[in-house]
């Protein structure tokens, strides 16, 4: 059967999909660009010809999956209905136990950004992005009075820091600590920054451990 003739945008975003799950199945330092053509069935020329190197074709990959992750955020951030739902909303699904962008790509992404400066910057500015966004939540939330806090920016930080760890411990080594005890955490933390009760635990779904 005869592909499907694709627009230049919609090519580069086969392609960006591509790369990203071959990233997380083989880390960039393993990846080629013939894993990512053999994945779609198409000619390396192909890719070369929208990403002309491996170098741009990971950095691109990366720069797409932050997109897709902060306009998931501003989805949930910009609900109608009170800061305190939309930020537990936020938090839940960035949270490792959550249906985030897979972490392994993110811990893969932060491990090579140590080298690669156009990386970094990708890893940089989500991560600046997502403390921004949460803090601004966290803001509205002190102006209307459903809560306290006394400095939105740190709380963002101190949240994202203890999800990022858990991502890790939850990823790389399995069995260290359960899903179920991550996620109550998370929800013992967001309670403690803002001076509200904890929110009860839902069942995670499937084994307790990633």
């Amino acid at each position: 059967m005869a592909r499907v003739r694709l627009s230049v945008a919609e090519r580069r975003e086969e392609l960006l999909r591509a790369a990203i799950e071959q990233i997380e199945a083989r880390g960039v330092a393993a990846v080629r660009i013939a894993d990512v053509a053999a994945a779609l069935g198409v000619s390396n020329a192909l890719v070369l010809y929208h990403f002309s190197s491996k170098e741009k074709l990971v950095a691109a990959a990366f720069a797409y999956a932050a997109e897709d992750d902060l306009d998931r955020l501003r989805g949930l951030l910009g609900r109608r209905t009170t800061a305190l739902r939309r930020l537990r909303a936020a938090v839940r699904w960035y949270a490792p136990t959550g249906q985030a962008k897979g972490w392994r790509l993110w811990i893969e992404g932060w491990a090579v950004s140590l080298r690669e400066p156009a990386l970094r910057e990708v890893a940089r500015d989500l991560d600046r992005a997502w403390k921004a966004a949460l803090a601004e939540v966290i803001a509205e939330g002190v102006t209307a009075g459903e809560f306290s806090c006394p400095d939105p920016a740190a709380t963002a930080l101190r949240l994202t820091a203890l999800l990022d760890g858990l991502a890790v411990q939850l990823t790389s080594y399995g069995g260290t600590v359960s899903r179920v005890r991550a996620q109550e955490w998370v929800e013992e933390a967001l309670a403690r920054e803002l001076g509200t009760p904890v929110e009860p635990t839902r069942p995670a779904s499937g084994d307790d451990t990633r």
